[in-house]
């Protein structure tokens, strides 16, 4: 009687494992495979269909402007997001959280998007701003808000202008306690504004991390920044306004002038990550002649 037992519950768990043998097949697989389409695969076939409508872009899409440093450095403005798509095609997109979900007393989770109400006739007609970031986290970085009545929209219009407002950040070993001779931090101190809030970046040996608000955080690490201190002075829990004077700040590396020779000693790269031409002996020589 046992016997017959064991025999009808093995029965089943037999049967189970050929059905299961039979549903996944190799052709079914394949099917699956084809079904997901990665997002990669859909921004080439974008790029491929694109028709460009303005000079630069003409240009990058013929093949005359292989580089990103070409098209910030045309006298042209910068008009098609396609542009920083075909030149930069590792670029990652971050959504900062800028609004703040319905709670008790304010007490909601922080969101991505910012809801606002006018009031009419008709009666409350509500809009949608957002904030995205992208970068490439190897020296370049964009920044762009944009709001709608309705939230994809205004994330997509958003995520198109950070494209358009890209810049090339300056990194480099600026701080007196590292002699790292790597681009981990900011070369100098810098200050960015907007409306009252005021925040200065500040550059810290290897290892110290982005000690900064969260989504400042988001921002420098698209830049390729990993080690930082900071400053801040007005009403910072304005996070638009916190956010656009840290990439004020960002933008304002390239502003000064700089010498081959601080360069060479602040291992000072523009961009993308270059091999730095001297080595760690050549630094240290470089910086025993300028303390004397």
């Amino acid at each position: 009687m046992k016997q017959d037992k064991e025999e009808k519950e093995q029965a089943p768990a037999e049967a189970s494992e050929e059905e299961l043998a039979e549903v996944v097949e190799p052709e079914a697989l394949e099917l699956k495979e084809e079904e997901v389409v990665p997002e990669v695969t859909k921004l080439t076939e974008a790029l491929e269909e694109w028709k460009p409508k303005t000079l630069l872009g003409k240009r990058v899409r013929s093949g005359e402007i292989t580089s990103i440093d070409e098209v910030l450095a045309s006298p042209h403005k910068l008009l098609e997001p396609e542009i920083v798509d075909m030149l930069l095609p590792n670029l990652e997109v971050e959504l900062l959280l800028i609004g703040q979900a319905k709670g008790k007393f304010g007490g909601g989770q922080r969101r991505i998007f910012k809801q606002t109400q006018k009031k009419t006739a008709e009666g409350n007609v509500p809009s949608f701003a957002t904030m995205a970031a992208v970068g490439n986290k190897d020296g370049y970085v964009g920044l762009g808000m944009a709001s709608s009545k309705e939230t994809v929209p205004a994330r997509n219009k958003a995520i198109r202008l950070a494209k358009l407002n890209i810049i090339k950040v300056l990194r480099g070993c600026g701080s007196w306690e590292c002699g790292c001779g790597t681009p981990h931090s900011i070369p100098f101190k810098v200050t960015g504004k907007c409306g009252s809030v005021e925040i200065t970046l500040i550059p810290a040996p290897k290892g110290t991390g982005l000690c900064v608000e969260r989504e400042c955080q988001k921002l420098l690490r698209l830049a390729g920044i990993r080690d930082v201190w900071s400053q801040t002075k007005g009403q910072t829990k304005t996070k638009t306004n916190l956010i656009k004077a840290c990439f004020d700040a960002l933008s304002k590396l390239l502003e000064c002038k700089i010498p081959e020779k601080t360069r060479a000693t602040l291992s000072i790269v523009e961009g993308a990550t270059q091999r730095v031409e001297q080595n760690t002996s050549d630094v240290e020589n470089d910086r025993k002649k300028a303390s004397s």
